[in-house]
């Protein structure tokens, strides 16, 4: 296969990405999936940190917001950018590696076989908003690695401080960035040593509002990250039995999620013959990127018994393509080369199928909520009761968010119980409470309260 026809297919392969998953959940979905309408509620009264993650995500939802309003099309078309763009970075990066064109689209195209760069991707939230900056500090160690340029190392710290303020996930893949410095120094590699002080001061320099607002608000990101990871341990239950069992559950649920990978590989080599030259720097680098954070995901469960969600693994695989081409680049066979593509377009082609079957044949997910009613009928009972706007919507996220995308004033999201906020309201703000059931406050509401779709609502404002 040519260049130029490698080039064909990828554009054709990229924009046809970026177009069916922006349309199929366009036209499947009644309402934005659960961590969309959360990045959305956060974005509405942005900060620089929130209490479940750090605020990248909730800053790219609302840029979206202020550019396409409520169009729920444009927040999966948002999903879509990062990932296509990871995509292209990745193809980029493939190209310093396997300099065949036809092998850099095959280590691309078969991640399309990885259900987290399909099916999951029309749900925009911190694991999306990884994806490319999981990609460009890879990129750019690569390129530190190669060229030792301080340019390099700048945008090294600034990926690198991104991705952490994406997901404080992102810091498996910043130690293994370490571990690779690290080994190829005793290995010899002669670093510039004013390069040794660009990176990490640029990744502190990017972090430090956020550094300021964990402070301000007792680390509260991090409890929670705490709580949601430790589960049982740190509840003080470490028994032996989640340390052997969850460990385990990981690598079944990997090895299952990989199994349509490893058969699209198995498609185009001729025979699987492995060696590892870890003398050879880009296949030693190529596995420490790839096996340290999955590694030490894996021992982060075994050590303190934590049980691993699957999504978290969202940006780990992006380069088992160029691994695995990489090592294998001998045992392909170009002459399957035709079989390889028709396995990828049935991939390619079922994911969104299955998408669309599943949100219309399942008509009690959160994509069906009926949010646009809520909000219209609260807004007109707001109209016939009040002079003043909505300023402010409060209660729990997935609620109080929703009121918040599609009300008209776009009020601000704030988290909080019910019962105790209506203390920090007057009148003149212009407050909706949003709850699942009566409470206190509900049930003595100074403004006007009602029921809608089993939610309790309470209002407060001029009238």
């Amino acid at each position: 296969m040519s260049k130029n026809s490698s080039k064909k297919i990828l554009f054709y392969f990229l924009i046809s990405h970026l177009l069916i998953w922006t349309l199929i959940p366009s036209l499947s979905n009644s309402n934005l999936p659960r961590d969309t309408i959360e990045a959305l509620a956060w974005g509405s009264n942005l900060d620089w940190g929130f209490d479940k993650h750090p605020p990248l995500s909730a800053f790219a939802a609302e840029l979206i917001y202020q550019i396409f309003g409520n169009q729920d099309w444009a927040y999966y078309f948002l999903s879509q950018i990062f990932v296509v763009s990871t995509f292209v970075i990745i193809w980029i990066f493939s190209k310093e590696f396997l300099k065949n064109d036809t092998y850099c689209l095959i280590s691309l195209l078969i991640l399309e076989s990885i259900y987290f760069y399909n099916f999951t991707t029309p749900e925009f939230n911190v694991n999306i908003s990884q994806l490319p900056f999981w990609a460009l500090s890879v990129y750019f160690t690569w390129r530190c690695i190669k060229y030792d340029k301080a340019i390099d190392y700048l945008f090294l710290g600034l990926f690198v401080g991104l991705g952490i303020l994406s997901k404080y996930l992102f810091i498996y893949l910043v130690i293994a960035i370490k571990l690779v410095f690290i080994y190829l120094i005793k290995k010899g590699k002669k670093i510039k040593f004013s390069n040794y002080f660009i990176a990490g001061p640029i990744t502190l320099l990017v972090l430090f509002p956020h550094f300021v607002w964990l402070y301000e608000n007792n680390f509260i990101t991090i409890v929670y990250g705490l709580h949601r990871s430790s589960g049982d341990f740190y509840m003080g239950d470490s028994g032996l039995i989640n340390h052997l069992k969850y460990p385990l559950i990981f690598l079944i649920k990997q090895f299952g999620l990989l199994i349509p990978f490893f058969l699209m590989l198995l498609i185009i080599i001729s025979k699987f013959k492995v060696k590892f030259n870890l003398n050879d720097r880009k296949m030693a680098f190529l596995f420490a990127i790839n096996i340290f954070p999955f590694s030490l995901v894996f021992l982060t469960s075994l050590i303190f018994g934590i049980n691993i969600r699957t999504m978290w693994m969202t940006p780990f695989y992006l380069f088992f393509g160029i691994f695995a081409v990489y090592i294998l680049q001998k045992n392909i066979n170009l002459e399957k080369i035709k079989t390889f593509y028709i396995f990828f377009i049935v991939f390619f082609l079922l994911s969104p199928s299955l998408y669309f079957l599943n949100s219309f044949i399942k008509k009690d997910q959160r994509i069906d909520y009926p949010a646009r009613e809520i909000s219209s009928l609260v807004q007109n009972n707001w109209n016939e009761n009040f002079n003043n706007e909505i300023k402010y919507v409060v209660g729990q996220a997935w609620w109080a968010g929703n009121l918040s995308y599609h009300l008209d004033s776009r009020p601000k999201y704030i988290r909080g119980y019910l019962d105790f906020v209506d203390k920090n309201f007057n009148t003149a703000d212009g407050v909706v409470y949003i709850e699942d059931k009566a409470s206190k406050f509900t049930k003595s509401c100074s403004g006007t309260s009602f029921v809608i779709y089993s939610r309790y609502i309470c209002m407060i404002g001029n009238k």
